[in-house]
């Protein structure tokens, strides 16, 4: 049920096939450029493929024409209530402009952004949320949200549509994880724009995580989504990093190495939780694909961690590291984690951790 239209967002193909795209948003001021474009790159550099950023006032201007110029992967600029400030955005070079018609106001003035955006080769993304939503779908709200946000979406797509602007893709994200999942699935069966999903305003770093990952992951099990962003209240690196375990969970990309570590029970004989822990902060400095078996005892571990590329495997005080499935060192436990990475750089050479 991948979307069958594929658009181009700054160099970045989302739908029609494409892999699916990765991105997240700035919570620094955007009137500080210097902050705003460190953490674009720090963004960038955990996997986030598309970075959007809030023009939030007129005196931001000059700022984001800053982070535009100098950032490393495409800019979608966020606008809300002030359509002019949409028109600047593309102007100074913005891949992409997030817009919720709603807030916009009159349909003069987003056809104004279309045009803008068809002009320089911007797309657009359409979100809506049950906050905006036209007078005649809020009483249908109460009882059908996801309807109501799927009827705003496509009210606005019709008008791109009829004004010759195909290059938009559709969100209709909620606070809700039922909502969420209700309204991409009928949108899904209505329309061949690509859709960004998420679920909006998840949580906290641990709650949010949760519902995003059975949110986001239901649809993606379904074929359902083109991008994704993971909306945490904390550090944005971590919506990127969350986005990536969902995507490499379900098998759909992998950016980097995949660890596997058993649960804790009465047969662990080693600080297994240290050990899983002090293994996966190193593994994130590594950006091939490959696999690390984590195991804390002597029934299921060896084994398990023969099925690994990498893996060791403790026991009362020591551990062995095994490589491909062959045992290459035994190790006192307070040795263990170095001496895996000694044989996981020694196979990887260059393509080992990023500079």
């Amino acid at each position: 049920m991948a979307s069958a239209r594929q658009i181009d967002v700054g160099g970045v193909p989302v739908g029609g096939g494409a892999p699916i795209v990765v991105q997240s948003m700035t919570s620094t001021p955007t009137g500080d450029a210097d902050a705003t474009l460190a953490q674009v790159r720090e963004l960038a550099a955990a996997g986030s493929e598309l970075v959007r950023v809030s023009l939030p006032a007129a005196a931001d201007t000059e700022a984001f024409a800053e982070i535009v110029r100098h950032a490393p992967v495409p800019i979608v600029a966020d606008i809300h209530f002030d359509w002019r400030l949409a028109l600047v955005a593309l102007e100074l070079g913005a891949a992409a402009v997030r817009i919720n018609p709603g807030t916009i106001g009159s349909d003069a003035r987003v056809r104004q952004i279309v045009e803008a955006a068809a002009e320089r080769g911007a797309a657009v993304r359409i979100g809506v949320n049950s906050g905006s939503l036209p007078r005649d779908l809020r009483a249908v709200a109460r009882t059908d949200p996801g309807a109501a946000l799927v009827e705003a979406a496509l009210r606005y797509a019709a008008r791109f549509e009829d004004w010759g602007f195909v290059e938009y893709k559709l969100s209709v994200k909620s606070s809700s994880v039922p909502d969420t999942i209700a309204a991409y699935r009928a949108l899904a069966q209505r329309t061949e724009a690509p859709l960004h999903v998420g679920v909006t305003e998840a949580g906290t770093v641990w709650s949010g995580t949760v519902k995003s990952a059975v949110g986001i992951g239901a649809l993606l099990a379904e074929g359902i989504g083109d991008t994704l962003r993971v909306s945490l209240t904390g550090d944005p690196v971590e919506e990127v990093r969350v986005a990536w375990a969902i995507l490499e969970a379900l098998e759909l990309r992998r950016r980097g190495p995949n660890l596997i570590s058993c649960p804790t029970c009465g047969r662990t004989e080693i600080d297994l939780v240290a050990l899983a822990g002090a293994v996966e902060d190193r593994l994130r400095a590594y950006a091939v694909p490959f696999s690390v078996a984590v195991m804390g005892c002597r029934v299921n571990g060896p084994e398990e961690a023969r099925h690994a590329d990498f893996g060791i495997a403790g026991g009362s005080g020591e551990g062995v590291v095994f490589a491909h499935g062959v045992k290459v060192a035994t190790v006192p436990e307070a040795e263990l984690v170095e001496a895996l990475f000694a044989r996981i750089d020694a196979e990887l050479g260059a393509a080992g951790p990023r500079s």
